[in-house]
């Protein structure tokens, strides 16, 4: 074998080892699984009065992560009725208790609240009670009216 075989041949057997090395990590740090949009928005986010407000911008890329979470609409019945955004589940800010949230919710529940719109101060209240409960929350602040305002319609 010629000398250039030979140093091919050695070229192509250390790549090979560092590709392996590569590829196994090198024992160097051990593989985390990637933060998802509701994680990394609820770690980025700081809390206002106890409680994490998100803007529409990161209400849809939470929607469109694909991620599990829970849509709370926590209006009242009524309300829900007339319209809701799409997915959401009921359960108004005045009924939420360890039961209440228990029947909708798990502890690993990631969980996205809304109301009327900005002035209204039910998603805030319920926001706080399932905080105190010890789920994961953030507060769509804009709510029913900023969804319509963006061209949303709302699922009866």
């Amino acid at each position: 074998m010629g000398t250039g075989r030979r140093t091919g041949v050695a070229f192509w057997v250390m790549l090979a080892a560092v590709v392996a090395a590569g590829v196994a990590g090198g024992g160097e740090k051990p593989m985390t699984k990637p933060e998802g949009a509701f994680e990394r928005i609820r770690a980025s986010t700081p809390a206002k009065d106890g409680v994490k407000e998100i803007s529409y911008a990161q209400f849809m890329e939470i929607r469109g992560s694909g991620e599990p979470y829970v849509l709370l609409d926590v209006l009242t019945d009524d309300s829900f009725r007339d319209g809701h955004i799409e997915g959401a589940k009921n359960l108004p800010s005045d009924r939420i208790t360890k039961e209440t949230a228990g029947g909708i919710l798990t502890k690993e529940s990631r969980v996205v609240v809304y109301c009327g719109g900005f002035l209204c101060k039910a998603s805030t209240a319920a926001a706080k009670k399932l905080e105190a409960l010890g789920y994961a929350v953030l507060d769509y602040k804009g709510g029913l009216k900023e969804w319509k305002e963006k061209g949303h319609a709302l699922a009866r």
